[in-house]
């Protein structure tokens, strides 16, 4: 079986969100956009909001390993990046749409050679000024 680095398995978790995503009606606008030293996994758009993505992935050998929620990898540091290049983003490209921070965890099955058991979406898991929902 093929050892992945955790940079290779947040690939394929972004690929996946990104899939997802797509799927509940989401328009993909970019993937991996840096403003500074930060950076958005994804943007996406609704009818009504952008959503600035941070995906986490995680890998169990079975779905019962499966303990430890990804999302919960999103601290205190990392909303306050996304936050800050969301700015960014929004004082390069103006909108209407109303901006939102979600999540989408993505477990992994090593042992099925990367399949995802689970695709979690959190619409709006944190706020501008890093308070969790």
């Amino acid at each position: 079986m093929k050892a992945y680095t955790s940079q290779e398995i947040g690939k394929i978790g972004e690929k996946l969100a990104a899939r997802y995503l797509k799927r509940q009606g989401y328009r993909v606008l970019h993937k991996n956009r840096h403003f500074g030293k930060n950076e958005l996994d994804l943007v996406v758009k609704s009818k009504t909001h952008i959503a600035f993505v941070e995906v986490k992935t995680r890998s169990f050998e079975n779905e019962g390993e499966a303990i430890t929620r990804p999302a919960l990898a999103v601290n205190a540091e990392k909303r306050r990046r996304t936050v800050e290049a969301a700015f960014g983003y929004l004082h390069a490209h103006s909108t209407h749409l109303v901006p939102r921070f979600d999540v989408v965890e993505v477990y992994l099955n090593r042992s099925r050679r990367m399949k995802p058991f689970k695709i979690h979406h959190i619409p709006d898991a944190f706020r501008a000024n890093g308070g969790v929902r």
